[in-house]
């Protein structure tokens, strides 16, 4: 360390400086403190989010923070309610996921959102909507719009079949890969 107002030479330059700073004392800077990992949830906080997730119809809700994973799924029928995965357990499910009732003879393909955002079936809110049950749909078919941001997103079918089921209310906030429509 340079005594204050001692020359050095500066590399990039060919003229003289002075340190301004006498900076001997301040090496030794104070340690944090270690991060404490708090693996204890509150009853309260569950609640809040079981509520959070009926006011804005949440299907699944996942959450990480300082390694202590939750995922609450809203299931069919009977279901043993939420577990907590410990911070060093591997991933572990919250709740079971109900099965689907699915008819046998042929396997529904899904059409999945793209985006977080507000789902809306028609282009206007007076207007008809772009495809219902039973419509015929190709891969570029627009099925309906996400809007996001204030941006409306054209969502395309990207699947060849005929609508099954609508898996979403007009006008309702939709998550990332929650299913849209159901097609055979």
């Amino acid at each position: 360390m340079l005594p204050l107002g001692t020359p050095f030479r500066d590399q990039r330059a060919s003229t003289e400086r002075y340190f301004p700073f006498d900076l001997s004392d301040k090496t030794d800077l104070p340690k944090r403190p270690a991060l404490q990992l708090t693996t204890a949830v509150d009853l309260k906080d569950i609640k809040a989010i079981i509520d959070l997730m009926k006011e804005n119809d949440l299907a699944v809700f996942e959450m990480e923070k300082n390694g202590l994973k939750i995922k609450l799924e809203k299931g069919v029928g009977a279901s043993t309610g939420p577990t907590i995965a410990a911070p060093t357990a591997p991933q572990a499910a919250v709740a079971p996921a109900a099965p689907v009732a699915e008819p046998p003879s042929a396997p529904l393909k899904e059409i999945v959102s793209p985006m977080v955002g507000t789902f809306y079936r028609a282009a206007a809110p007076d207007g008809a909507p772009f495809v219902d049950v039973g419509a015929q749909v190709t891969e570029d078919t627009v099925v309906c719009i996400i809007e996001a941001m204030k941006v409306m997103n054209e969502i395309k079918a990207e699947t060849t079949g005929v609508i099954a089921e609508v898996g979403v209310e007009n006008g309702k906030p939709v998550q990332f890969g929650q299913v849209l429509f159901r097609v055979r």
